[in-house]
């Protein structure tokens, strides 16, 4: 276990009377990327949300780099180097690219958003002095991945990144993940139901079913039409 930089021990989470995750055990290495995929309603998003402590767990654990997340807020959880980029982008609409950016750069950076960011998104430089408002929903993917990264994170949470994005988009968001997972030595942990994508950048694979782990395997043994009979209605 101890070469895991993230780990998640027989955690349950839900809403009310109702448990939603049941006993779910994941550890993920250091550089990997890890594919958690499901139909909707499967769990996908209770789990992210979970993870990111804007939903209490009733029980188990969750670790980063060794240090425990248990009873942290999500502010402290940033601290400790878990980043998310939920479903839907959620970015500030009425700011402008650079503002929705150094809204995650610790004070440190004193603002000034690291070059090799715009590097790995140049559009969010062209667009720099836009409102997020204005940015298509590819451009609005790329900019909270952006602003995820500013917070130098060792694991980046991704739920649902390809949602209604174009595929030539999606393309290229599976680029800059790879790059970005090199340069930085980036855990990533995504959860998805479009199996090219995560063919393309995944090295592990899990399906949740119903709040449960019902399939895992490395991508080069990955039987593509078990997980698709999964993530079909």
């Amino acid at each position: 276990m101890s070469n895991h930089i993230f780990s998640v021990n027989e955690l349950d989470s839900g809403y009310g009377q109702s448990q939603v995750i049941h006993k779910l055990n994941l550890g993920v290495e250091k550089k990997e990327i890890v594919a958690v995929m499901g139909r909707n309603g499967m769990g996908k998003t209770t789990l992210f949300k979970t993870l990111m402590g804007l939903l209490p767990s009733t029980g188990g654990s969750v670790t980063v780099d060794g240090s425990s997340l248990d009873g942290m807020d999500s502010c402290q959880r940033v601290q400790q180097g878990l980043a998310y980029v939920p479903q839907g982008r959620m970015i500030f609409s009425n700011m402008t690219v650079l503002e929705n950016i150094q809204t995650g750069l610790p004070s440190s950076a004193q603002g000034l958003v690291p070059e090799e960011l715009y590097a790995l998104f140049p559009v969010l430089y062209d667009m720099r002095s836009r409102k997020g408002g204005n940015l298509s929903g590819g451009q609005q993917q790329q900019l909270a991945i952006a602003r995820a990264l500013a917070t130098n994170p060792k694991v980046l949470l991704l739920d649902e990144p390809t949602e209604g994005i174009q595929p030539s988009i999606i393309k290229d968001i599976a680029k800059s993940l790879k790059e970005i997972r090199n340069m930085r030595d980036l855990t990533i942990i995504v959860s998805e139901q479009v199996l090219s994508f995560t063919l393309d950048i995944a090295d592990r694979f899990f399906v949740i079913d119903k709040g449960r782990f019902v399939y895992e395997d490395r991508r080069a043994n990955v039987d593509a039409k078990i997980i698709s009979q999964y993530l079909s209605i």
